[in-house]
């Protein structure tokens, strides 16, 4: 016989067990079974209600309580009580693991809120890029910059523009190919000689851009020629 086939067998069976159960019951309740000795006492009929282990089948107590109408009402009585009861119990379980798992959540939720408040409210970190000795190419030729990384942060990113460059506002970007395409952080700031260098400080949000390459472009607002270096995010 397949499985399917020992379910069902399982559920007739099942079936004719509860109906067998009916029926005596009925037959007890209407007075037509003789039970032997005197009644047990109600705290042996909460046990038998609740099918505890410590009462042994071989109790003749047992015999009584199924053949005895006033037993027998007693017991179902006591039965449906102890099904109610098990079934607070289990209400009272599942809303106790809601709340703990709500209360986790709002944590969780409060813990995530407060560290994205203490990263939007964390200082920028400085760092510096040296382009002095390096060579300026337009368009999508880039310079050759060595080794710059920059950490997945905000940044205050203090640049040494390459040699020869104009003093005036630049535009600072961080793009992903160096055609100027799918732009991470950009920010204007002045350039400013010091000892014979053009240098400039700009804010960069880096804390979206994922760990990879791209790239760091300076654009001067009067030429409009954007220069593009390779660069790393970690």
């Amino acid at each position: 016989m397949n499985l399917l086939g020992r379910l069902r067998s399982s559920r007739a069976e099942d079936r004719f067990e509860a109906w067998l159960r009916r029926m005596h019951q009925e037959r007890v309740r209407s007075g037509q079974t003789e039970p032997i000795g005197p009644c047990p006492d109600d705290t042996f009929l909460r046990g038998l209600a609740r099918r505890s282990n410590t009462i042994p089948l071989s109790d003749l107590r047992i015999d009584h309580a199924a053949n005895c109408p006033e037993c027998m009402s007693r017991l179902l009585v006591l039965r449906e009580q102890h099904r109610s009861q098990n079934r607070k119990l289990v209400y009272a379980l599942v809303a106790a693991a809601c709340l703990i798992v709500a209360a986790g959540l709002f944590a969780w939720s409060g813990y995530s809120t407060h560290r994205q408040q203490l990263l939007a409210s964390a200082p920028p970190v400085p760092q510096t890029v040296d382009l002095w000795n390096a060579g300026t190419y337009r368009g999508e030729q880039p310079g050759e910059l060595q080794s710059v990384v920059l950490p997945a942060v905000r940044v205050q990113l203090t640049i040494t523009l390459p040699r020869f460059s104009a003093p005036g506002q630049y535009l600072v970007a961080v793009t992903r190919d160096q055609s100027g395409n799918g732009v991470i952080a950009e920010g204007l700031s002045p350039a400013t000689a010091v000892l014979g260098q053009e240098k400039l400080s700009v804010s960069l949000d880096l804390r979206n851009a994922k760990a990879g390459a791209y790239f760091l472009s300076t654009t001067h607002e009067q030429d409009q020629a954007a220069y593009y270096y390779p660069l790393q995010i970690k």
